[in-house]
C-alpha cells in the first residue's frame, strides 16, 4: 500500500490497527476504571441554594448558611360544607395536629386552633392549614417525609368526610422526583432499541449496527465515571448524567457512522481491508477530529452563561465529546481491523436495495440532481420555508418553569392547586432574607414590622406571613405570600413592588440592614435576567470560534460565513416551531400539555449551543468530503454532487437516530422537557434535510469557485492538508 497520509487521525488509525490488543483492551480498561472509580467516588452535586443567580441567589445563600436545615410542609384540611366553627372540622384539625406532633423528625407544628394563626384559615372558613417543619438537609428530608405522609394518610382515613392532604418542600420533591426519574428511565430504555433498529436499517447487518451503539454507550459510561471523579473537585448539577447520555449517544453514534461508512465504501470500491481502513482514518477520521473540536468549542459557550448548572453541562458535554472522539480514532479502527469482513455478519439483504454500489444514496441522489439543476429556485424555496418556520420566533417570550409547567395529573400538584385556590400565594411565597449584625435590635425589628404591615396593606401580599430568626441573630427569614400564582403578571408586579418600593422604604432605612428577595417568582426573574444578559456573550463566543475553526480547516472565508448562516437558520426554525407549538399553544392536544405562554428561559440558549455543535458535525463531514473531491481535481459542482451524494446516507441515518431519541423526550410529562425534545428533533431534522440536502448544495453551486475564496491577507493561515484517496498497489 502506498501511504500518503500523515494527519493525526490517519496516524492514530494506523497505530490502532497495528496494535489492536493494546487499543481495544486499553479502551476497555479506561471505561472500566472510570466506571468503577466514579461509582466509588459518587457524583458530587452542588447545593442549588449556594449557586443561584442575582438577588434571589444571595437570599438563598444567606438562609442556607445561617439557618438549620429543614423542609417546610403544609397539611390542607378542607370541607365542602363545614367550616372552622364546626366541632367536627375543629376536631379533624386537632387530630392532624396531634398525630404530627407524635411523628419522628417533625417540629414546629402550628394550626389555626392556636392563637395568632388566623391567616391559616381561608376566607370562606372551609379550608385550614396545619404547618410543620421536617428537620434535615434536602436529601435527608426527602427520605424522612415518608413518616408524615403516612401520618396524614392515617388522619384522612380517620376523617373520611374531609379532605386531608399534604404539600411542601420535601413531599413535592419526592413525588416529582419519582415522576421525573420514571420518565427519564423510560426515555433511556426506549432510546437504545430505537437507535439499534435505525442502525440495523442503515447498515443492513447486526454487527455493523452494534458497533456505533457500543462505542457511544462505552463513551457515555466512561464519561459519567470521569465526571464523577471531577465532581469531587468541582460539584456539578445532578442532571448532568442525563445530558451526557443525550449528547454522548448522539456524537458517539455519529462519529462511528462517519468512520464505518467510509471504510465500507472503500471496501466496496475494491480496496484491501488495510487500504480501506487507512482511507477511512485519513478522511472520515480527520473529519471526526475537526468536528469533535468544533462541537467542544460550541459546548464551551455554556461557561459564559454565568450559571453553575450550564457550566457543569459544558464540562460534561465537552468530556463526552472528547471521549467519543478519542474512541472513534483508536478503538474503532482496531475493532474494524480485527473484524475485517465479519463486520457485515448478520446481513439483512433487502435493506441494501436503497443504496447503490458506490455508497451513494439513490433517494438523496435523485433529490440532489434536481436541486443542482435549478439551484436558484431551490435556494429561494428552501430559504423562504426556513424563514417562514422561524417567523413566530420574533414573538419569543421566556420564563423559568414554575408550578404551572408541572403535570396536573399528579396528586401532589392537585393538592397544590387546592391550597393555591383557598390561600392565594400561600404555597410559594416570596422569601426575604434580612441581614444585619442583630436582626432583633429595636431598629431592625421595627423596620421588619413596618414592612409586613405595608406589604399587606398594598394588597399585593397576603396573610399568613411568617418570620424566623437565625440562631446567630444575623439573618431573619420572612415569608410573604404574593398575589397571583407565582409566575403570572400579578406575581411579577408584586415582586417589583416589594423590591423597588417596600424594601427601600422600610429595611433600606434601617442602618446596617439589607434585605434580599427569593422564592419562586424572584428566582425565575433573576435567572431569566441572567440568561438574557449573557446570551449575546455566548452567541458571540460560539459563532466567532466556529468561524475561526472552519476558516483554518477549509482555508476559505466563504465556507465559515455560510456555515454560520445555515446553522442559524436551523436554530431559528426550531425556535419558531417551539413558539408556535408551546408558547402559542397550538400543540397542546397533540403533545398533551397546557401552555404557560412562554418558552423555558434556559432552553433557547441551551438549544443554540447544542444544535450549533451537533449540526456542525454534519457540516464538517460533508464539506470535508466536498473539499477532498475538489482537491483531487473535480470542479466545484461535481465535488458538491459527489460529496453530498456520498454522505447523504450516513448523515440521514445519524439524523434519524438523533431525531428519534430527542422525540422520546417530547413524551415526558414536564413541559420544559417536551420543549427540549421537540426543539432538538425539529432542528436536527431541518438541518439534515432542507439545509444540508437543498440549501447547502444549491448555494455552493451558485457560488462556484467563490466557495474557496480566501483574502490575500489571510493566506498565511497554516495549511491543513486535505487527504487524497489512498492508492492500493
Amino acid at each position: 500500500m502506498h501511504n500518503s497520509s500523515h494527519n493525526f487521525a490517519a496516524r492514530a488509525g494506523r497505530w490502532s490497527a497495528r496494535h489492536r490488543k493494546i487499543a481495544i483492551f486499553g479502551w476497555l480498561a479506561f471505561v472500566a476504571a472510570m466506571a468503577v472509580g466514579g461509582g466509588a467516588a459518587g457524583l458530587n452535586t452542588f447545593v442549588w441554594q449556594e449557586n443561584g443567580p442575582g438577588e434571589a441567589g444571595r437570599a438563598d445563600n444567606a438562609i442556607f448558611d445561617h439557618f438549620p436545615r429543614h423542609a417546610e410542609e403544609t397539611v390542607l384540611v378542607q370541607s365542602r360544607s363545614a367550616t372552622i366553627r364546626d366541632a367536627s372540622f375543629r376536631a379533624a384539625v386537632a387530630d392532624v395536629q396531634r398525630r404530627l406532633r407524635g411523628t419522628p423528625h417533625v417540629t414546629n407544628v402550628e394550626s389555626p386552633l392556636q392563637a395568632g394563626n388566623g391567616g391559616q384559615i381561608s376566607r370562606d372558613g372551609r379550608s385550614a392549614l396545619v404547618s410543620f417543619r421536617l428537620a434535615g438537609d434536602f436529601d435527608v428530608t426527602e427520605q424522612r417525609v415518608d413518616a408524615p405522609l403516612k401520618t396524614v394518610a392515617a388522619a384522612q382515613a380517620a376523617n373520611p368526610g374531609l379532605r386531608i392532604e399534604q404539600f411542601g418542600d420535601a413531599s413535592s420533591a419526592k413525588a416529582l422526583g419519582e415522576v421525573f426519574e420514571e420518565d427519564f428511565k423510560k426515555a433511556e430504555t426506549l432510546s437504545l432499541p430505537v437507535t439499534l433498529l435505525i442502525l440495523i436499517v442503515a447498515f443492513g447487518s447486526l454487527v455493523a449496527a452494534g458497533l456505533p451503539l457500543l462505542l457511544a454507550l462505552s463513551a457515555v459510561f466512561g464519561t459519567i465515571g470521569l465526571v464523577s471523579l471531577f465532581s469531587q473537585l468541582s460539584p456539578v448539577d445532578e442532571a448532568i448524567t442525563s445530558v451526557i447520555l443525550l449528547i454522548g449517544l448522539a456524537v458517539g453514534v455519529d462519529y462511528c457512522l462517519f468512520y464505518l461508512r467510509r471504510e465500507r465504501e472503500e471496501r466496496a470500491a475494491g480496496r484491501s481491508a488495510e487500504a480501506a481502513l487507512e482511507a477511512a482514518a485519513a478522511t472520515s477520521g480527520r473529519a471526526v477530529l475537526i468536528s469533535g473540536f468544533t462541537v467542544m468549542v460550541a459546548m464551551a459557550g455554556m461557561y459564559f452563561t454565568g450559571s453553575a448548572t450550564f457550566s457543569s453541562f459544558a464540562t460534561g458535554t465537552i468530556m463526552v465529546v472528547a471521549v467519543a472522539m478519542i474512541g472513534s480514532l483508536t478503538v474503532l479502527p482496531a475493532l474494524l481491523s480485527k473484524l475485517g469482513d465479519r463486520v457485515d455478519k448478520g446481513r439483512i439483504p433487502f435493506l441494501h436495495r436503497l443504496r447503490s454500489r458506490n455508497g451513494e444514496s439513490r433517494v438523496w441522489g435523485a433529490i440532489l440532481d434536481r436541486v443542482l439543476a435549478r439551484p436558484k429556485i431551490s435556494a429561494l424555496v428552501a430559504t423562504a420555508l426556513l424563514v417562514a418556520m422561524a417567523f413566530p420566533a420574533l414573538g419569543l417570550k421566556t420564563g423559568v418553569p414554575g408550578t404551572d409547567s408541572l403535570p396536573r395529573d399528579l396528586a401532589v400538584m392537585q393538592t397544590f392547586d387546592r391550597i393555591e385556590a383557598a390561600f392565594p400565594g400561600g404555597p410559594l411565597p416570596a422569601i426575604l432574607a434580612i441581614e444585619a449584625d442583630d436582626v432583633t435590635s429595636p431598629t431592625v425589628s421595627a423596620a421588619i414590622d413596618t414592612l409586613r404591615r405595608e406589604a399587606i396593606a398594598s394588597g399585593e401580599m397576603r396573610e399568613p406571613t411568617q418570620l424566623d430568626v437565625s440562631p446567630d441573630k444575623q439573618v431573619a427569614r420572612l415569608a410573604l405570600p404574593l398575589a397571583g400564582n407565582g409566575s403570572d403578571a400579578k406575581s411579577e408586579h408584586a415582586l417589583a413592588t416589594l423590591r423597588e418600593q417596600l424594601i427601600p422604604q422600610t429595611i433600606g432605612r434601617a442602618d446596617g440592614a439589607e434585605a434580599f428577595v427569593s422564592g419562586q417568582t424572584a428566582q425565575s426573574r433573576d435567572f431569566n435576567d441572567l440568561m438574557k444578559g449573557n446570551a449575546p456573550i455566548v452567541f458571540a463566543f460560539v459563532l466567532s470560534m466556529a468561524f475561526v475553526l472552519l476558516l483554518v480547516t477549509f482555508r476559505s472565508i466563504v465556507i465559515p460565513i455560510k456555515a454560520i448562516v445555515l446553522n442559524l437558520l436551523s436554530v431559528g426554525a426550531a425556535y419558531g416551531v417551539l413558539v408556535f407549538l408551546f408558547q402559542d399553544g397550538h400543540g397542546e392536544k397533540l403533545l398533551g400539555f397546557e401552555s404557560t405562554g412562554a418558552i423555558t428561559s434556559w432552553l433557547p440558549l441551551f438549544l443554540f449551543v447544542i444544535l450549533f455543535g451537533l449540526s456542525m458535525d454534519y457540516h464538517v463531514f460533508i464539506l470535508s468530503r466536498i473539499r477532498e473531491a475538489f482537491d483531487r481535481g473535480m470542479s466545484t459542482e461535481d465535488a458538491v454532487a459527489h460529496g453530498i451524494k456520498s454522505t447523504a446516507g450516513v448523515v440521514t441515518s445519524a439524523a434519524i437516530v438523533m431525531v428519534a431519541v430527542f422525540s422520546i423526550f417530547a413524551t415526558l410529562r414536564a413541559v420544559e422537557f417536551k420543549q427540549m425534545g421537540v426543539g432538538l428533533a425539529v432542528a436536527i431534522l431541518v438541518d439534515a434535510t432542507i439545509v444540508r440536502a437543498v440549501l447547502l448544495p444549491a448555494t455552493m453551486k451558485l457560488l462556484g469557485d467563490w466557495n474557496w475564496y480566501l483574502p490575500r491577507g489571510l493566506r498565511r493561515i497554516p495549511r491543513i492538508v486535505h487527504e487524497p484517496s489512498l492508492e492500493t498497489h
